[in-house]
């Protein structure tokens, strides 16, 4: 039995990408309070896998969980994308006119701002995680607070959704990723189409261009870079590149001419793993 780290309690966003990556197989939960504990458990080895949010349609990346892969040495090894609804649940038997303050977690707001807008006396709360909003809310057992968060979180802690489906956007998404300690026996077969990169660059003119168009050339799909500031070396940065591509044969052809290339400081793969599947 698997034991997988994630950051939040059950009912969560994270626990519903557990529940998607590793259906059918058994598993037993970690809960965790920060991002940081998150990637620490893993990186210790008290857990076999975590779960981690990386970005949102809507409220972007989150810079800070690029970090804590690289400063404890992490290995992604899958993603998952889930679609999130998120729904305004609150202790049985009362509606959005008796609401007077509101807890979640600062993503979930973040998604929710237009619906936050539209009620601007209630009083907005952040909290470590949706669904430990929903239970700190079942806990108190006090009229007039609210939380933010899952509908499994509503089922999970017996509150009822007084509003739903109040994300900003329809087709909100959060992409997870599947991380396991760097260290350990790693599966050493050629069934991944999808990389993470992560490369630093001298500071010469054409550099970042030289390594884009060297992927490029090789007809290796980029799906996103990403800037990342360099702790305590101020406007440097390292980039962080998502690549896709159909044969393996030019994925480790280009590794080979990105490690010869002299603009590159330092080149470091974060993982190698199979695309995730979005569903609409």
């Amino acid at each position: 039995m698997k034991k997988i780290a994630i950051q939040g309690v059950k009912g969560c966003f994270h626990h519903a990408a557990v529940s998607k990556y590793f259906k059918g197989c058994s598993y037993t939960l970690m809960e965790c309070s920060s991002f940081r504990e998150l990637a620490f458990s893993v990186f210790r080895s008290n857990v076999d896998i975590g779960v981690m949010a990386i970005e949102n349609t809507i409220a972007g990346t989150i810079l800070t969980n690029y970090s804590l892969l690289y400063e404890y040495n992490l290995r992604i090894v899958g993603e998952v994308y889930m679609p999130i609804k998120h729904h305004l649940m609150a202790y049985p038997g009362q509606t959005i006119e008796d609401i007077k303050k509101i807890y979640s977690h600062p993503m979930a707001l973040l998604q929710c701002e237009l619906f936050i807008e539209e009620h601007p006396d209630i009083q907005i709360s952040k909290y470590s995680d949706t669904a430990s909003a929903a239970k700190y809310i079942s806990n108190f057992k006090k009229k007039g607070l609210a939380a933010i968060a899952s509908e499994d979180a509503a089922i999970e802690y017996g509150l009822e959704i007084i509003s739903s489906n109040i994300q900003t956007i329809n087709k909100n998404f959060t992409r997870f990723f599947i991380i396991k300690n760097f260290l350990k026996k790693q599966n050493e077969e050629d069934n991944f189409n999808k990389a993470s990169l992560i490369f630093k660059i001298l500071h010469t003119t054409g550099s970042l261009a030289k390594i884009l168009s060297l992927i490029s050339n090789l007809g290796i799909n980029m799906t996103k870079i990403q800037s990342i500031p360099i702790i305590q070396r101020p406007w440097e940065y390292s980039f962080y590149v998502d690549i896709i591509f159909n044969n393996i044969k030019d994925y480790k052809l280009m590794k080979n001419k990105i490690k010869k290339v002299p603009c590159i400081h330092q080149f470091y793969i974060m993982g190698e793993y199979k695309q995730g599947i979005i569903r609409l």
